[in-house]
């Protein structure tokens, strides 16, 4: 489980998280990670345009760089913009994704900050299982995808494939820009194989590759181009050595390249991983201890030519207890740097169930985040630029009875030493520098719910936030003091369908709170129905209500569009 790094059940679960499946992601009709995201509580997401472009994603209103983001447990993220390049993760090859609201350093070391985000891929189990997609849609949109999935004996096996393309539109209708229309293709492949050795005994690897071919407006004639190429795989050796102990063993390797073209421009991040998680489990309590090794680096190709590195060594001790009624995590690690030192972080929840249906928690934590390698060392960079470190405090109540849920979290979170862009400074740039100029508050209340009428499931959430520039007292740019999210879907005969809205209060465009983005509804359709007992037919509706607004200002966002797909999985 994505909160404490080691498998439990969720009612035992202190954290606040969200886990989407397959099924969730297919109905949701959303084109990319973020979309399907930006559907989970406590998540806003800004794209400068459609499917492609560059995006970013704040969990409680926490900058982007804030969320740790994992791939089959391989580390994705960019040591030059800082975080996970989202427009670069395949939504099509995704089976599950697990969503952690909160810092989560204590486990997790530099970067999760604000949450963390694991992404798993499709997985064998039972019987061959093929499967082929296609689907067309407004702007052009086109989707072939296919695979398969199963198990032979000790050794299970998914393959998957996926094409995507779409001719776009005008994503940046305003004077100076080249008016053509702003387009895509997505190219991706993701492979598991496992093998159980014995039974105490599993190995298995994964990957996942991406190369994404997108348009973006940079110039009034120029046909610009982002290319990204995301690469990530993984080796794992689980061992259960008794009923009480087990290991995890890991190697993680991934790179992210990122160009522009016809402008020079050239990035790549290469991160390799190291980790060896020991889990001991007596009665009610569950130790662990974990050794980890990152290392980090950054080629960038651009006025000034940089080829730097770093790595930090990890030592992470856990523990846990869970009953009936009491849940405690206490989480305790330290990272030695290479360019920092010593960087302690700690976490303890506890939970209270009075009554089955009932659950209080109350948690604290600390974290960080080392500055990218393009912070420190670009011609924007500053040697003497120091890590981000933030102190959390979350309180939460939950119900379920099985047809009824709901959640009301409330958290506050400071952090010191935010890295923004300021004005020239010690770097070599006379445009402006990277520095430890500010001090940020991240305040705000989550309260989401499902409800289960007969055949109709009901869904809703409230975030009313305060993320806050403490220095200056303006509100962070491009993120809203409350956003909504509201569903229903319903069987009505062979038909599955449903409708869900996305909304969103004012933002600003700028730290000076001076350009103004309006807030917006979004309104989404979806009906699925199977044609044959092997045949599955999906319609989407997506911007219903041919809605304009803008994530980004001059930015223009998709209108109306629907989508066509047919799968085939026989049964």
């Amino acid at each position: 489980m994505t909160a404490t790094r080691v498998a439990q059940p969720l009612s035992d679960l202190v954290a606040d998280v969200s886990i989407i499946d397959r099924a969730a992601i297919e109905r949701s009709g959303a084109g990319g990670v973020a979309d399907v995201l930006a559907r989970v509580p406590g998540i806003e997401f800004v794209r400068n345009g459609g499917p492609g472009t560059t995006t970013s994603l704040f969990i409680r209103g926490a900058e982007t760089r804030f969320t740790a983001v994992y791939v089959d447990g391989v580390r994705v993220d960019s040591q030059s913009t800082g975080g996970a390049t989202w427009e670069a993760i395949p939504l099509s090859q995704i089976d599950r994704i697990e969503v952690l609201r909160g810092p989560a350093s204590a486990v997790y070391g530099s970067d999760a900050m604000g949450g963390v985000i694991q992404i798993f891929t499709r997985r064998g189990d039972g019987a061959f299982s093929p499967y082929i997609g296609l689907g067309l849609g407004t702007y052009g949109t086109s989707k072939t995808e296919a695979g398969f999935s199963g198990a032979n004996g000790a050794v299970d096996y998914a393959l998957g494939l996926a094409d995507e393309s779409s001719k776009g539109f005008n994503t940046r209708p305003v004077a100076g820009q080249n008016p053509d229309d702003d387009g895509y293709r997505s190219q991706s492949v993701s492979a598991r194989l496992g093998l159980q050795v014995s039974k105490e005994h599993r190995l298995e690897a994964s990957t996942l590759s991406n190369d994404l071919n997108s348009q973006y407006d940079g110039s009034a004639t120029r046909d610009d181009r982002n290319l990204h190429q995301l690469r990530a795989t993984g080796l794992n050796w689980q061992a259960r050595w008794s009923d009480a102990y087990s290991t995890r063993f890991s190697v993680t390797d991934a790179r992210s390249r990122y160009e522009t073209t016809p402008t020079p421009y050239l990035t790549i991040t290469s991160l390799r991983g190291y980790l060896f998680q020991n889990e001991y489990r007596q009665g009610l309590h569950l130790f662990t201890a974990a050794l980890e090794r990152r290392e980090d680096q950054l080629d960038n190709a651009s006025t000034t030519p940089t080829t730097t590195a770093r790595s930090q060594n990890a030592l992470a001790l856990g523990y846990g207890l869970s009953d009936k009624q009491h849940a405690i995590q206490l989480h305790a690690r330290q990272d030695q740097d290479s360019e920092f030192g010593a960087q302690n972080t700690g976490s303890a929840a506890y939970g209270f169930a009075f009554t089955p249906q009932w659950r209080f928690t109350a948690s604290a934590g600390t974290a960080f985040r080392a500055p990218t390698l393009f912070q420190r060392f670009s011609i924007y960079g500053s040697p003497t630029l120091q890590p981000e470190t933030s102190r959390t405090m979350e309180l939460g109540a939950r119900y379920n009875d099985g047809r009824t849920s709901w959640g009301l979290v409330a958290y506050r979170s400071s952090v010191s030493n935010l890295i923004t862009f300021s004005t020239p400074g010690p770097c070599a740039s006379t445009v402006g520098c990277y520095a430890n100029t500010a001090q940020a508050e991240y305040l705000g209340v989550t309260l989401s719910g499902n409800q289960r009428l007969g055949e109709v499931d009901l869904r809703a959430s409230l975030d009313v936030q305060d993320p806050r520039d403490q220095v200056t007292g303006k509100l962070l740019a491009r993120r809203s003091n409350q956003h909504a999210t509201l569903g229903v879907s319903t069987r009505l005969k062979a038909w599955t369908m449903g409708a869900d809205a996305q909304l969103s209060g004012l933002r600003y465009d700028d730290a000076a709170n001076t350009t103004v983005l309006p807030g917006y509804t979004v309104v989404n359709l979806h009906a699925q129905t199977h044609v044959t007992k092997d045949w599955t037919l999906l319609l989407r509706v997506d911007n219903a209500t041919d809605a304009v607004y803008q994530l980004a200002n001059t930015y223009a966002t998709p209108g109306r569009s629907l989508f066509v797909g047919l799968k085939w999985a026989p049964q």
